[in-house]
């Protein structure tokens, strides 16, 4: 089986060390977390985690098996990059100066479609949403400029198919 890249979502109650428990499923079996990314989700109370690896299909389905046996797990799911919509964010720090002194800046911000977050006397911020290879794009465009500060969040994605967790979770409450 060739290796994919697969977009995992968890769902599941908000406790502590659950983190850690996945993490450690991964760990096991050697296999490298690429992106992560925990916030709340579309149901009060659950959160849901965004975990992106590179792997086959039969891992990842052994993976989100064994996810699903923590106890704090409500559900978890795997997806292709095909069928998620999916993008991240990252901000980018560059000293003020050169905002003004060099007009390719301003021509890249353009392009790209950054948005400049703030301008200080020191330095300005630049964000950029999308596709990883956009936001890597725009960093070796910023690169020879010199870069004061970068950070890219995880991937955060839904998928394109309807997934019923909320009627899921309803059943089993039920």
């Amino acid at each position: 089986m060739e290796e994919k890249t697969f977009t995992i979502s968890v769902y599941s109650e908000n406790n502590v060390g659950l983190l850690n428990r996945i993490s450690g499923i991964f760990l096991k079996r050697h296999i490298n977390i690429l992106s992560l990314n925990v916030s709340e989700s579309e149901i009060e109370n659950v959160s849901r985690f965004i975990i992106v690896v590179e792997t086959t299909e039969k891992w990842v389905k052994n993976i989100v098996g064994q996810i699903e046996k923590q106890i704090e797990v409500i559900k978890a799911f795997y997806h292709t990059d095909e069928e998620t919509i999916y993008l991240e964010n990252a901000l980018f720090k560059i000293a003020s100066s050169l905002l003004f002194d060099e007009k390719q800046i301003q021509n890249i911000i353009k392009e790209s479609q950054a948005t400049i977050v703030t301008v200080s006397r020191d330095f300005f911020v630049i964000s950029k949403s999308g596709r990883r290879s956009e936001i890597e794009e725009l960093y070796e465009k910023f690169k020879p400029y010199g870069i004061m500060q970068f950070v890219r969040s995880g991937r955060i994605s839904v998928s394109k198919e309807k997934m019923e967790i909320s009627s899921l979770l309803l059943n089993e409450l039920k």
